[in-house]
């Protein structure tokens, strides 16, 4: 069985496996900073332009086909704010923590009912030969009034998927993954890369769910 090789444009171990975990074994895996290539600046005004950059890049200098992806946090009671700057909100160095201190003060006077929010993942497969795609998850939820549980990163603690009383936070790592807007968006991009990849029919021999 022939080996491909595919490069993910983000130095993210996470992410790596989790693709990895939805391949077949003949696909490789590998990072663009593995491969020497630097990743330019998320400049775009949206998810897609974001992970267009950066697939792109990784397509053209590597001679594979690249996958990137762009997430972030979509509040509608503040016009879909932080959107495309959820990573640095609070400003550019800011952490997690101090991105969501910004959230809840903004949403300090409104009420739960009011506060429906959702994550947004979008994943770009670029190939070398021009082909682009590009396919989003979503998953929908509200804003906690402050944060609760321990688990997960980034918003996850004010997070409240919608079905469920407890924020990403207070989720396993299972049941978060089962409801990720990016797990979402990444099984919708597979087809399409073993599509390309002439690996059409071939689904991933793993049962390691990690």
């Amino acid at each position: 069985m022939p080996t491909h090789r595919i490069v993910l444009a983000t130095a993210n171990p996470g992410k790596i496996r989790e693709l990895r975990s939805l391949l077949p074994p003949n696909v490789e895996v590998v990072s663009a900073p593995a491969l020497g290539i630097r990743l330019p600046p998320e400049t775009g005004e949206t998810f897609v332009e974001n992970a267009l950059l950066k697939a792109r890049v990784a397509a053209q200098e590597s001679g594979l086909i690249a996958l990137a992806d762009d997430s972030g946090l979509e509040v509608d009671a503040l016009g879909g704010r932080p959107g495309v700057h959820s990573a640095r909100y609070a400003g550019e160095h800011a952490d997690d923590a101090q991105n969501i201190a910004r959230l809840l003060r903004e949403l300090r006077d409104v009420p739960l009912s009011q506060r429906t929010a959702r994550f947004r993942a979008v994943v770009a497969i670029v190939a070398p030969d021009g082909r682009e795609a590009v396919v989003e998850g979503t998953v929908e939820g509200c804003i906690a009034e402050k944060p609760r549980g321990r688990g997960g990163f980034g918003y996850d603690p004010v997070f409240i998927p919608c079905g469920y009383d407890r924020t990403f936070a207070e989720m396993t790592l299972e049941e978060k993954n089962r409801l990720s807007h990016r797990a979402q968006a990444l099984q919708r991009a597979v087809p399409i890369l073993l599509d390309w990849l002439g690996c059409t029919g071939q689904a991933a021999d793993n049962d390691d769910s990690s």
